[in-house]
């Protein structure tokens, strides 16, 4: 049995139970039809490989007109169509004219079961391989920038730290749903990789999604995809993140900021493993492990009515929270070091350590934007330094720069620290969004959000 559906399109009524009667010892699915007018639904409905198309349909007709009009409207629809051109009146012309508009090959009537079967069997495999090409051009196109990314292990010796791991390799080997918790740069990424990493979908894809960053218009098409001529720019079809991310790990990065009716969407989706992309009615299965995280408070929200219970039930089988950094204070010295080696590599510089008075301030700094921030001050730090060592003057680490050393004190909640980190950024970068947005670690659309929930 081949792994192929097959559209066998005629007006004999004959050919049509003959077709069938043979063809489906052979392949998975046959779909019978009369009328070429019925494609468009046919094609709608039904997961096709072959498409077996007559060329004459009126009474009288042999020039095979009809069936060269219908062959380009198939590939109008998707081009990668394997379409399979038959016709009772064997003409040589009609047949290289029939190739050279995009016809596979070309058969006779009546014809022989063998070289029918044979005909078939060719053209499933070369389906076959054009989808898994399609596919692996569509995950290298979705996922360039991750790809582009060197992914980094979790880095610690701290208690919370080696307790989180221990965790991590009891719950990567399963299937389980994950969601991690914790504030903005505690590493929720690294951390839903490293999960991936050590999972039995290792060999797969891991596909990370920004819901934060994601328009709500775009939800839909960018995650269960579309068929072309869905919406005014849908020139072709585009399998969703969760057709690329078959067979590995989805990670839905900033869960918290979906509106009700996105999760509502979701939560079908997660329930049913299937995706039905726009401008199709056609259910397709995928097989995901998910991975969601947030800094939000959804158990609070869920109180409030802004989040819904049964897709957080359904997206935290396991619950990871991440420290702040300020919480694992002797890992600073370990990261700030890892990074040290990471940018100096990167920079082409000859720097080798961060000097005592240094190392001090990193550790008696509060770190309100967590690893992300210490990332980018020592990277900032590579590429200001002029020595061999970084000095605190290279760190520069003031008492303005969101805050002082002081501030583990201060009695502030979150959301406080947040928008002072977003204001401190922008004022430091005399408004510039893009460049306030990459010191925050967020995306331009991100910030955007977070200074309209803030009224700056």
């Amino acid at each position: 049995m081949t792994e192929a559906n097959v559209l066998v399109i005629d007006d004999d009524d004959d050919i049509l139970l003959s077709a069938k009667l043979f063809l489906k010892q052979h392949f998975k699915q046959v779909v019978i039809c009369k009328s070429p007018k019925e494609i468009n639904v046919l094609l709608s409905h039904n997961d096709i490989d072959i498409i077996l198309l007559d060329m004459n349909y009126q009474k009288g007709t042999s020039d095979g007109r009809e069936g060269l009009y219908w062959l380009e409207h198939i590939l109008s629809i998707d081009k990668d169509y394997v379409v399979i051109l038959m016709t009772a009146y064997g003409n040589v012309e009609l047949a290289v004219q029939a190739i050279k508009k995009g016809a596979t090959d070309f058969i006779l009537k009546p014809w022989e079961n063998e070289k029918l079967y044979a005909t078939l069997s060719a053209a499933s495999k070369l389906r076959s391989s054009t989808k898994k090409v399609k596919k692996l051009e569509k995950i290298h196109s979705s996922m360039q920038t991750d790809l582009a990314r060197k992914f980094e292990n979790i880095i610690g010796s701290s208690a919370p730290i080696k307790q989180l791991q221990h965790t991590l390799l009891k719950v990567a080997p399963t299937d389980a749903n994950v969601l991690i918790l914790g504030e903005n740069g505690t590493g929720k990424q690294v951390f839903a990789y490293e999960l991936h990493k050590h999972s039995l979908r290792k060999n797969h894809i891991f596909m990370h999604v920004d819901l934060g960053s994601l328009n709500e218009n775009l939800f839909e098409s960018e995650l269960f995809g579309y068929a072309k001529g869905a919406f005014t720019d849908a020139r072709d079809d585009r399998p969703g993140r969760f057709e690329l991310a078959d067979n590995g790990t989805i990670f839905l990065d900033e869960i918290g900021n979906l509106s009700m009716p996105l999760q509502s969407k979701l939560l079908t989706v997660l329930q049913n493993r299937t995706v039905t992309r726009l401008g199709e009615s056609r259910e397709r299965k995928v097989n995901v492990r998910l991975i969601t995280a947030t800094n939000m408070p959804l158990n609070e929200m869920v109180a409030k009515g802004t989040f819904r219970q049964d897709l957080l039930f359904r997206i935290n089988t396991v619950e990871f929270m991440l420290p702040p950094l300020h919480q694992r204070a002797e890992d600073i010295l370990l990261l700030a070091n890892h990074f040290l080696h990471t940018f100096s590599t990167k920079y082409h510089k000859n720097i080798s350590r961060i000097n005592d008075k240094a190392a001090q301030l990193l550790l008696n700094y509060h770190w309100p934007g967590n690893v992300r921030e210490l990332q980018h001050v020592i990277e900032r730090a590579i590429i200001m330094a002029e020595g061999l060592e970084i000095s605190t003057d290279d760190l520069q680490l003031s008492p303005q720069r969101f805050g002082s050393s002081n501030q583990a004190a201060v009695p502030l909640d979150l959301e406080e620290m947040e928008k002072m980190m977003v204001q401190k950024a922008i004022e430091h970068h005399k408004g510039n969004i893009s460049r306030a947005a990459a010191e925050l670690g967020l995306t331009r659309a991100a910030l955007y959000r977070r200074i309209e929930k803030f009224g700056l």
